[in-house]
């Protein structure tokens, strides 16, 4: 059962409702477990907290208060100041029905694509279609003249070639949160997963439209002409499990961090293939993902020279809304620059790190995965936890309308909803 703890003297202070019982309770279990006190900023592997005294510690935690944490948490806060707030975040409180909407916006990445993706509400939102076709627009120069509304409307399969795939998802990502603004749901913080990072760069205010149409097409582009022959693996495996799986396989890497058992791999795929196969005799689920290319990984290397000469004409500005990056897995603290979007083709992406800390530093009362489709949903509500965020698709495929939009504007009080609601 969770119980919230009570006071007690010598904790860290903080700003958060009970991060400060949390901080007292936390000193007196590593006083235990160390011999020794310490302070609450000092990082625990500082003071000699190994792997086994950490994982005892996540156990102290479970008995006393439940189930507020996974044991990477601790890795993740290795302060007692840091750990204690996370844990005062993640205690149940009582619903404040008058409560504020805040909504975080989620930017779905590659993987999630299908022919006539968003073709319904294209037919029955006005609104919808108006910044589609302005995301189209911008994009026509860098796609042969093709539109990305005439791929969408046909059914097009073309929709499944890197060089098409992303601008099609980067201007979806782009109309869908524009159109959500519009009607009232401001965002008070934005990630994206992959190359959703650009349609949340756009809406965060650091790149102008044109600007990231142009990257995103020709990133897709030079993409396309990689060679063929590698690809991506959906794990349930951790991280770690993961990197055992991976040794010995020089062109395989972990691409992706979800979850905390949601590791994704890419390289070749004779590579993982055989990686696959030492998973599979470990009981461990794997699927291949739709693409062609390893993506976020190092098979990627031969883009980056092109791109980062495209990305130097294209100054890149600091967003103007919180932006969690999911490069360095936190807020970004600098400009998104030719350097950071040169370093997203081959990093990891770091989206279990960057969702948790939006959650924990911004507490938002909903997570909104900004897509054609929900693919992120089940990573939102696992790290956002039974007492976290209402975690809500705007899309739930091609047949979402205005029907189904009105359901999610309600949700978050916007649009129509919003002056009665408020009432």
């Amino acid at each position: 059962m969770t119980r919230t703890p009570v006071g007690a003297a010598g904790a860290a202070p903080d700003e958060e409702p009970g991060a400060e019982a949390f901080g007292a309770w936390l000193l007196e279990r590593l006083a235990a477990y160390l011999g020794r006190p310490i302070g609450p900023d000092t990082p625990f592997a500082e003071a000699g907290l190994d792997s086994v005294a950490a994982l005892g510690l996540y156990g102290d935690i479970e008995e006393e208060y439940g189930p507020l944490i996974d044991p990477t948490d601790i890795q993740l806060y290795p302060t007692v100041r840091e750990l204690a707030r996370f844990l005062a975040l993640r205690t149940p409180r009582p619903l404040n029905r008058r409560s504020r909407v805040r909504a975080a916006f989620v930017f779905t990445g590659q993987g999630c694509q299908h022919p006539h993706l968003t073709s319904g509400l294209y037919l029955h939102s006005t609104g919808y279609r108006g910044h589609l076709e302005e995301a189209a627009d911008a994009l026509v120069p860098f796609l042969g003249g093709r539109s990305v509304v005439e791929l969408i409307l046909s059914g097009d399969p073309a929709v499944h070639q890197t060089a098409f795939t992303q601008p099609v998802l980067f201007a979806i990502g782009y109309a869908l949160a524009r159109m959500l603004e519009e009607s009232g749901a401001l965002p008070v913080a934005v990630a994206g997963h992959g190359v959703g990072e650009y349609a949340a760069a756009v809406v965060g205010g650091a790149l102008p439209l044109h600007d990231a149409a142009r990257l995103v097409a020709l990133r897709g582009a030079f993409m396309q002409h990689l060679p063929a022959g590698g690809g991506m693996l959906a794990t349930g495996a951790t991280a770690e499990r993961a990197t055992e799986a991976a040794a010995g396989e020089p062109d395989v890497s972990v691409s992706a961090y979800n979850a905390n058992r949601a590791t994704v791999l890419s390289g070749g795929l004779p590579g993982l293939e055989r990686v696959a196969g030492r998973l599979a005799a470990d009981g461990v689920a794997c699927r291949y993902l739709r693409v062609a290319h390893a993506f976020q990984s190092p098979l990627m290397e031969p883009v980056v020279p092109r791109f980062a000469a495209v990305a130097r004409r294209v100054p890149g500005g600091s967003p103007r809304m919180p932006f969690y990056s999911t490069v360095t897995g936190a807020a970004a603290d600098g400009p998104l620059d030719a350097a950071y979007w040169t370093r997203q083709i081959t990093e990891p992406v770091r989206f279990s790190d960057a969702v948790r800390h939006l959650v924990a530093e911004h507490r938002p009362t909903h997570l909104v995965e900004i897509g054609p489709r929900p693919v992120l949903l089940p990573f939102l509500r696992r790290l956002g936890g039974a007492e976290g965020p209402a975690c809500l698709p705007v899309c739930r495929g091609p047949r979402t309308n205005a029907v189904d939009l009105a359901g999610v504007l309600s949700a978050l009080e916007a649009g129509p909803f919003a002056g009665a609601l408020a009432a």
